[in-house]
């Protein structure tokens, strides 16, 4: 009877695993595609390339798909399967770190819509310091997954450094458009440069949110 139960407890924490597993591969396939609405958001940007603003859209419902299941996934487990104190731990922070995920995807679809009213009017003349800033935002969201692909805590722990370069380039780029000379000409398109930095900044923040949330994963630390 003992070996019979060792076997059954054996078998529901194989279960168990590979959903963890599941859910970590659901979690990286929708950073994939946020990463995707990124780039594209990029282009449509400093390429003017209006045809990927509009596919934003699409995979931003997509993303929205994946976030809703994998939430629906982990409090399931949680309230179903009665796991352990790492167990809870684990999930917690996945229901957290995919929220960060999913807004990044939300930035970069706003991101998008910024492009096409910008497009109209001539490049904004701080464009190129915006794509430093984009750029930094960019390696920062890759950092982030991969931290998580492989539950690095270091790679996760070392992105809230490179935060502080984006709220230089924020600051900067503000200044910058604060003292813009717009008598007589067009106020929005500063408006949406003004927009567009603080997308890029909140999308940083959250990218640094994935990587401590991955590093609490790991080492069960708050950083």
């Amino acid at each position: 009877m003992t070996e019979t139960l060792s076997q059954s407890q054996k078998r529901t924490r194989s279960e168990f695993e590979r959903q963890l597993h599941r859910l970590e591969q659901d979690s990286l396939r929708m950073g994939a595609l946020v990463e995707n609405s990124f780039l594209l958001a990029h282009a449509a940007l400093f390429e003017r390339d209006l045809e990927s603003a509009t596919r934003i859209d699409a995979q931003d419902r997509q993303i929205d798909q994946i976030y809703r299941q994998i939430e629906t996934d982990c409090i399931e487990l949680i309230t179903l399967q009665s796991p352990v104190a790492r167990d809870i731990r684990l999930l917690s922070a996945v229901m957290q770190l995919i929220r960060d995920i999913e807004r990044i995807g939300d930035y970069a679809e706003n991101l998008g819509e910024i492009a096409i009213k910008l497009f109209p009017y001539p490049p904004s003349p701080y464009l190129g310091e915006l794509e430093v800033m984009s750029n930094r935002c960019r390696a920062m969201l890759a950092m982030s997954l991969e931290a998580l692909a492989n539950l690095d805590e270091n790679i996760g722990l070392q992105i809230k450094a490179k935060d502080d370069a984006v709220d230089y380039d924020y600051h900067h780029i503000y200044n910058l458009l604060a003292h813009q000379k717009c008598f007589g000409e067009q106020t929005e398109p500063v408006m949406l440069m003004v927009l567009a930095i603080h997308h890029l900044e909140r999308m940083a923040d959250h990218a640094t949110n994935v990587g401590l949330r991955v590093a609490y994963i790991v080492t069960g630390k708050l950083g």
